[in-house]
């Protein structure tokens, strides 16, 4: 990795390795070697990991370090953690003397399939989730599968809901075979989560290529994230992992789909039965109407209209701006009721 990065900056005066305390004890030395080896200067920032702490704040104090240790325009910044990490170094870099290099390198299955890939960089403000932030390129991503390895069972099943998502809104095939190999894929099995991260990674670089900026075809990405963002917010982005609560909101979504006709009830429950499958996901104690009112503040929502993705098949989604407060809320109440029948784990109270 140290020498592809260095090697695409093409000039590189220092780097900086930002990463939390957990990653670093756990990835940090074998990045450093590599940079010791090709004798670039570097110096490792560390930031607290969780969504909590993905605030201007924490910028604000990373950009002073970097001014602190000297980094200018030919600095190279490394993003080496998970999702929250990388939106956030990215916004850095983005920013930082009005722009430096930086590479990701991804630790999550999440971050590998979904955050890494497309350019979105950004913090949240108490408002809502990502709504300060700029469309920013790394010079590469480097996904190392071995990095999964080290996943408690919960962080790689809540990633693989956007597995789940890519095969929901573009990916048929993706979404039958991991219909088809749930216990091998759920076990961590390599070449089976190397099927999938391949085939999600490809799907979502074919979208960002055709609309780079989320002025169309690019929004079906958002897919469960709306009502996902707003379970985030309501739990103050506690007792939820980002990929469970974006399962929560396929099921939402998938709901509101079988709802207004456009998809059958019988593409709704495999949906809903994958999403179901691939994790054990927690219950949350809000109501629809504070979810419904949360979806106001969703940066999804356009000249006072929220666009909303509706499945219409599998591998097939509709992007609408009519959907009501009415409908949005008769489906989340549909999806509380579900989650309050099935066995799974305590409420977690926000």
């Amino acid at each position: 990795m140290a020498a592809q990065s260095v090697a695409l900056a093409k000039k590189v005066s220092r780097v900086f390795i930002i990463t939390s305390p957990d990653i670093d004890k756990l990835w940090g030395e074998p990045v450093r070697r590599g940079f010791d080896a090709l004798a670039v200067p570097y110096k490792t920032l560390l930031i607290p990991a969780g969504e909590q702490h993905k605030r201007l704040s924490t910028i604000e104090r990373l950009l002073e370090e970097l001014a602190e240790n000297g980094a200018d325009r030919d600095a190279l910044l490394v993003a080496l953690g998970g999702g929250v990490l990388g939106d956030m170094t990215g916004f850095l870099a983005a920013i930082y003397m009005r722009g430096v290099a930086f590479v990701q390198a991804p630790t999550t299955l999440l971050s590998q399939v979904d955050s890494s890939v497309g350019g979105k960089t950004g913090a949240n403000l108490k408002a809502g989730k990502n709504l300060v932030g700029a469309f920013y390129h790394p010079l590469a991503v480097f996904a190392d599968l071995d990095t999964l390895k080290t996943l408690p069972p919960r962080e790689l099943h809540a990633g693989l809901q956007e597995c789940v998502k890519a095969g929901v809104i573009r990916d048929s095939a993706l979404f039958d075979y991991m219909e088809k190999n749930v216990d091998l894929v759920r076990s961590g099995d390599l070449a089976a989560i190397a099927h999938v991260v391949n085939a999600s990674v490809q799907m979502k670089a074919d979208v960002v290529a055709a609309d780079e900026r989320e002025s169309g075809l690019r929004m079906i990405l958002n897919f469960g994230h709306t009502v996902g963002h707003a379970i985030e917010a309501a739990t103050h982005y506690k007792g939820l992992l980002h990929g469970e609560a974006i399962g929560w909101g396929m099921i939402a979504a998938a709901r509101l789909s079988e709802a207004r006709g456009v998809l059958s009830e019988a593409d709704a429950q495999r949906i809903i039965d994958l999403v179901y499958a691939y994790s054990d996901l927690p219950r949350f104690n809000v109501t629809a109407e504070r979810l419904v009112m949360l979806t106001g503040s969703d940066k999804k929502k356009r000249s006072g209209t929220l666009s909303f993705i509706v499945p219409t098949a599998i591998g097939k989604v509709d992007i609408v701006t009519d959907v009501t407060d009415v409908e949005l809320q008769e489906a989340v109440e549909q999806m509380l009721v579900e989650m309050r029948a099935r066995p799974i784990p305590p409420p977690v109270l926000p």
